[in-house]
């Protein structure tokens, strides 16, 4: 069994080498020595340099990075988890851990992530900064909307999401196969969950401890407002196409049931005098709102038609990629 551990970096070089380090260092712990890990006979570390205008590329080489994929010019994260997960098939990977540059995240947490995979049990593993111990220096407005973007999408998917944006995770090769990446512009954290879940994978998240230096600098997280409007993009986008039936059909129900209701007191006073005009106000807001609950349910059942045409897409596309990579025995190293 192989295991990749994957590190997107861009202009990290003060920081890529003694995260290399630390997680080549973690690769001698008891976890893969004598205990579940010893499955795991190749352990790799990749680094995806996104386009940095430092010496990332260079450090991470001398640091003893096995796999490392570079291009011109900045892609931004998105796209360096899509060029991390094609590479790890490329390289006949089993699972795939997906680790950040800055050292924040402790290597030697990687078993957490690890063990319910290997048991079996989950597809893809995420760790969970809100699920213990609050995480150090963490940002009030982030940990604020990182878990109401939680609760509002569990409801909708009727899952429990613990964290919605942590790129600490671990994957097995049925999840990387199963991956269709279309937004590259931004980041894949909420996608790929929600993507997930559409796709029945079985999730879990795991409490892991993290520090964040008050001095760092967001690779992702330019401003509050770019990040809440980028993310809600991202975040209606997948649910629409995930649960299409919830993401159009609760908005029609609620304007059916206000028409109803607007209906009713129309007819309750107009019975009181046999008058209209009076009440044409009732009329007027109920016959909209019957209109947009009748336009709203029938986006619901078109939507719902794409979907089953996207899963035989996405199907066939499956089974393409695992005739390719799953055939493939011999390994090679972008370097």
């Amino acid at each position: 069994m192989k295991l990749i551990v994957n590190i997107p970096a861009f202009n990290e070089e003060e920081k890529i080498g003694e995260t290399i380090k630390r997680i080549r260092k973690s690769f001698e712990s008891d976890f893969y020595l004598t205990g579940l890990g010893s499955i795991i006979k190749t352990k790799l570390v990749q680094v995806i340099d996104d386009g940095s205008k430092d010496q990332t590329a260079q450090k991470s080489k001398e640091a003893g990075a096995d796999i490392i994929v570079s291009y011109k010019p900045n892609r931004r994260l998105a796209y360096s988890f899509k060029m991390a997960v094609e590479s790890a098939l490329e390289n006949n990977a089993d699972l795939m851990v997906n680790i950040d540059a800055d050292g924040q995240f402790n290597p030697e947490d990687i078993p957490k992530l690890l063990e319910p995979i290997l048991n079996g049990e989950n597809d893809m593993v995420i760790a969970n900064r809100f699920g213990g111990k609050e995480a150090e220096n963490i940002p009030w407005v982030k940990s604020f909307l990182n878990q109401i973007a939680a609760k509002i999408i569990g409801f909708f998917l009727n899952y429990k999401i613990g964290d919605l944006t942590c790129g600490f995770r671990a994957h097995n090769k049925e999840t990387l196969l199963r991956f269709n990446l279309t937004n590259v512009h931004f980041t894949y954290t909420q996608e790929t969950i929600i993507d997930a879940i559409g796709k029945n994978l079985k999730l879990i998240w795991v409490p892991v401890h993290v520090t964040y230096f008050p001095d760092r600098e967001s690779r992702v997280v330019k401003s509050i407002w770019n990040f809440v409007s980028n993310s809600s993009k991202i975040i209606l986008k997948a649910i629409r196409d995930v649960r299409p039936l919830k993401f159009f059909g609760w908005p029609a129900l609620f304007f059916l049931i206000v028409s109803l209701i607007g209906f009713g007191f129309f007819f309750y006073n107009y019975f009181q005098d046999l008058k209209i005009t009076p009440f044409l106000n009732y009329i007027v807001f109920a016959s909209i709102s019957l209109l947009l609950g009748i336009q709203l349910l029938i986006f619901s059942f078109i939507a719902d038609m794409i979907k089953t045409n996207r899963q035989l897409t996405e199907e066939a596309m499956y089974q393409e990629k695992k005739d390719r990579y799953c055939k493939n025995n011999f390994p090679s190293n972008n370097q």
